[in-house]
């Protein structure tokens, strides 16, 4: 069944360009994002036992994608040919991964608070407590950590605001994360900040099974068994599934038939996606990733370390030439070995045995330094203390330290907080047309306040809320802060 777009021809939807932009996604936009998290995620892919030596590993590693032909023993990726000398000693030291995790952890391992602008005070906690339900029934803080390391993967996240139909109250409404492997914005030619319309678009995997036959089409780390022209397993059945999001409707579409159509009148003219870049970047829809730029020091570590790796299990043994004596090769060697020839010409020659390299080990930290300063995130961030830094029961040195973490952290702040800011908005935009929380658009303002990522004194922090209850901040919010809740013991 073809698709019924009609509704959608205001902004220029039809079959034609549908096609076309899910097309250009699946072939050039998602297989770069699917590298991003392969460099973070290195996943560990199943291998051909005794490939390349009798004694290789039963898996092969993601970010092997990047060695060179030398070391995996391959001059490129699938349907290349063997070099000589076959797979070498391969080192895959994941340095994108806790950088990555550091950088989240800096951004939301602490909750963070909203708090209502609105002129009534009641309303205000009225509102609160609906925003605070809403986002911990889409997942909390575990939703912020989601968003956060696909934003820092991928450069950018979506959030859908979704309201459920069937559900009633405030439970049917609720905040989704968008992979952006899966959406496909259509912007406004005229403005690349304006989203026209949204389309999430992939595979769901069925209950059912199916046989499929054709040219085998994985990357060799992906399935290093399967050839080219060889007949696959049965699989499992997979449905295209596409959704298409105005600002006045939503469609859900399987294998090309409507199953779900949805007036979307609630947004107010806006399509209930919200847009996050990790860092900006002038003049493009998407950010600015923590992954893409790391990834050429990344291959040069691993390349390093593999090469280092090699060097050691050729130098750490001693090797013997024998010239000269019969049975040589058959004889243990050990303390208390004697050989003895009647030939005079015979010798035993030793070489072997690991030698320092200055050049080799200044080059593999000067990669790791490099990659600090690119990513911001020094050894320290992880718990790391390769060097005397000063007294770090200070918070000063501390925060000096880190400075281009926090520095760094507070401007993502500016983004991915606008983004919980405008989805806050179509919560309660939603929440309004329920007729579960009635507010104007004077009473949906919302601000985030952030904690501080850097661990605090309890001294310290007492003394902040203390100047805090004197300059007239509420005391439950106070409270809030230091972690206590209504009901604690002395706390009313």
């Amino acid at each position: 069944m073809a698709y019924r777009l009609g509704a959608f021809s205001g902004i220029g939807i039809d079959e034609a360009l549908l096609k076309v932009l899910i097309d250009e996604h699946t072939a050039s936009r998602k297989p770069r994002l699917g590298r991003f998290w392969t460099y973070y995620r290195n996943p560990l892919r199943s291998s051909t036992a005794g490939e390349g030596s009798s004694h290789a590993p039963w898996y092969r590693q993601a970010q092997e994608l990047g060695l060179p032909g030398r070391i995996i023993g391959r001059a490129g990726l699938a349907g290349a040919h063997a070099v000589q000398g076959g797979r070498r000693e391969v080192v895959i030291e994941n340095d994108i991964a806790w950088r990555i995790q550091a950088m989240v952890d800096f951004m939301f391992a602490k909750p963070v608070t909203l708090l209502s602008t609105a002129a009534d005070e009641s309303k205000r906690r009225e509102i609160e407590r609906a925003l605070d339900h809403v986002w911990e029934a889409s997942g909390g803080i575990g939703l912020f950590q989601d968003m956060a390391l696909l934003g820092h993967v991928y450069g950018h996240v979506d959030l859908a605001v979704r309201v459920e139909p069937g559900r009633r109250g405030i439970d049917a409404v609720r905040v989704e994360v968008i992979e952006p492997t899966r959406g496909i914005p259509v912007l406004d030619p005229a403005d690349y900040r304006r989203l026209h319309a949204y389309i999430v678009h992939f595979q769901r995997a069925e209950n059912a099974a199916r046989e499929k036959s054709g040219p085998g089409t994985a990357l060799w780390f992906f399935n290093p068994r399967k050839q080219p022209g060889e007949h696959a397993h049965p699989e499992r059945e997979r449905t295209n599934v596409t959704e298409i999001l105005s600002p006045r409707l939503r469609q859900v579409y399987f294998a090309d038939r409507l199953v779900e159509e949805q007036d979307l009148a609630w947004t107010a003219g806006d399509v209930p996606v919200v847009h996050i870049q990790n860092i900006s970047e002038p003049f493009r829809y998407e950010g600015l990733g923590e992954v893409e730029p790391l990834i050429p020091l990344q291959d040069e570590l691993n390349t390093r370390l593999s090469d280092r790796a090699s060097r050691v299990t050729m130098q750490s043994f001693k090797m013997y030439l024998a010239r000269g004596i019969d049975g040589f090769e058959k004889s243990p060697i050990g303390p208390g070995m004697m050989w003895s020839t009647d030939n005079m010409n015979a010798s035993i020659q030793e070489f072997g045995g690991d030698s320092e390299m200055p050049g080799e080990a200044a080059h593999i930290q000067e990669v790791r330094e490099a990659l600090d300063k690119v990513s911001s995130v020094p050894p320290l961030a992880s718990g790391v203390v390769r060097a005397r830094i000063g007294n770090l029961t200070s918070a000063t040195a501390l925060r000096v330290t880190l400075m281009g973490l926090l520095s760094k952290t507070s401007r993502k702040r500016i983004t991915y907080g606008r983004g919980i800011e405008r989805a806050s908005v179509l919560i309660l935009r939603a929440l309004h047309h329920l007729g579960v929380l009635k507010t104007s658009e004077e009473d949906r303002g919302v601000r985030l306040e952030w904690p501080d990522p850097l661990p605090i004194d309890d001294h310290e922090a007492a003394r902040t809320a203390e100047t805090k209850l004197r300059i007239g901040v509420p005391q439950e919010r106070v409270l809030g802060e230091l972690g206590y809740a209504p009901g604690d013991v002395g706390i009313t």
